[in-house]
């Protein structure tokens, strides 16, 4: 009996009926994340369990057998950190998907790990509550996984992302111990906060079974306004002149000439011709008029061509109809390497400069759009995975886009994660003894380095 053998056989008898699978049909459909250039392993079984106390056999048996262990929710990532590795055990939370509690008094949700993100948010809606972090993939993807990747969305520039409302965390370590961090009280500062430290950790450190989430009372129906630019280096300036007045709305999207082309080859929403780049703002003030007004003017301040401001949410919903096609537009477009840099406000006209001239200089499609009200940007290099001279400008392309973002203080990534996808570039924008402290962390909850090897950490560092 080969060592992989032993590991199935023993799964088997620790987990329920139907929880293990070493199909290959199985393996192979949950090999990939939607990240491009990352590869996959042949893994040697997949378990897809059902409870905090399956995790933690599961890890316990993967413990013993030095076996490498990836975590994954619906594999909506977008940097390769739910990929299999050779041999690995690939521990799938999905079927973990049960809203435990929501705590009306107190403003709280227990949920599992597997649940969608836009279901809860349609759960607690039913309450008068409001759950605010709302990634892209929100029909899609879990709180499990927003966790993981400390997922933001559109509504950060106002509310914050996923680490914001993260309460507490059962989380399951790797050699199998069930460990309870955070609170369920607003205020809380005794001892570290694990919570928060898990949180974008991407399944190196533990895995998560339980989340306490924070919720907010639901809003007023947003109101929707878009402005219309020649340029993208006018819409940026009109972000800071909108921001900086001291407004927050609830939504602040940009979207530049390329992509909003792409989306109006899917479908046509009226825009003017010669649009160079638009923003879309919401506010769920007490007074989103006023706020909007606040935006017109601003934008119109900044040389806008045409500002709509919608007469009510229904006018503002197919609004915003536009940004909510951004991905399924450049999926039309061929293959996407989508990046995820985010820099401060006022270095986001000189990141969208930059980034114009990165396309012409590699002679490949780059579309734009991102959440302008946080300077998070998702430029997209589209080539064809079949051309390989297509292929390398793509790489050479999205990398230089991320020294662009660090050269203008920024970050590799605001919200998609390391994963394997960048996990060479996190060297480059930490320093010394911070690649030491991720080491540290990284060897006192995870001894054995069975939790997804190789994603995230830097090259080892040890201190002088």
């Amino acid at each position: 009996m080969t060592g992989n053998d032993k590991l199935v056989a023993e799964l088997h008898r620790a987990l329920p009926d139907g929880a293990v699978t070493h199909d290959e049909a199985v393996l192979e459909a949950y090999r990939y994340d939607r990240a491009a250039f990352c590869p996959a392993g042949q893994p040697a079984a997949l378990v897809r369990v059902r409870s905090t106390e399956d995790v933690a056999a599961a890890l316990r048996i993967a413990s013993a057998h030095r076996v490498p262990v990836v975590p994954q929710g619906a594999r909506t990532g977008l940097s390769g950190g739910a990929n299999a590795l050779d041999g690995c055990l690939l521990l799938n939370t999905e079927q973990m998907n049960q809203i435990l509690h929501i705590d009306v008094d107190e403003q709280l949700a227990r949920v599992e790990p597997g649940v969608i993100n836009a279901e809860l948010a349609a759960a607690v809606r039913k309450h008068g509550l409001y759950y605010p972090p709302d990634p892209g993939s929100m029909d899609i993807s879990t709180i499990g996984g927003n966790v993981a990747t400390g997922a933001g969305g559109m509504c950060c520039v106002k509310y914050g992302t996923t680490a914001d409302f993260v309460r507490g965390l059962t989380v399951v370590l790797a050699d199998g111990r069930i460990m309870r961090c955070g609170r369920r009280t607003a205020k809380g500062v005794a001892g570290y906060d694990l919570a928060r430290l898990f949180v974008g950790s991407e399944g190196t450190l533990g895995i998560a079974t339980e989340i306490t989430l924070a919720l907010r009372p639901a809003p007023p129906a947003p109101l929707t306004a878009v402005a219309f630019f020649r340029t993208p280096v006018m819409a940026c300036h009109a972000v800071a002149g909108f921001l900086g007045a001291g407004y927050r709305p609830s939504v602040l999207e940009f979207m530049d000439g390329p992509t909003i082309a792409s989306v109006s080859a899917l479908t046509d929403l009226g825009f003017p011709d010669d649009t160079g780049a638009m923003l879309i703002a919401q506010s769920d003030s007490t007074a989103p008029a006023d706020e909007l007004a606040a935006f017109e003017r601003a934008a119109r301040e900044c040389g806008a061509i045409e500002v709509i401001v919608a007469e009510d949410p229904a006018e503002g919903e197919l609004l915003m109809q536009a940004r909510r096609l951004v991905g399924v537009a450049a999926e039309r477009l061929g293959t996407n390497l989508v990046d995820d840099v985010c820099v401060p406000r006022g270095k986001l006209a000189e990141l969208i400069e930059g980034i114009e001239q990165i396309a012409a200089e590699h002679d490949v499609l780059i579309t734009c759009a991102g959440h302008a009200g946080d300077g998070n940007m998702h430029p997209s290099v589209v080539f064809d995975q079949h051309d390989p001279r297509q292929v390398t400008a793509a790489q050479r392309a999205f990398e230089a886009i991320m020294v662009l973002g660090l050269e203008l203080g920024g970050t590799i990534t605001g919200e998609h994660g390391v994963g394997e996808l960048k996990r060479d570039w996190l060297a480059r924008e930490l320093d010394e003894p911070a690649r030491w402290a991720h080491q540290q962390l990284k060897r006192a909850f995870d001894p054995h380095g069975i939790l997804n090897p190789g994603r995230v950490l830097v090259p080892e560092v040890r201190a002088p």
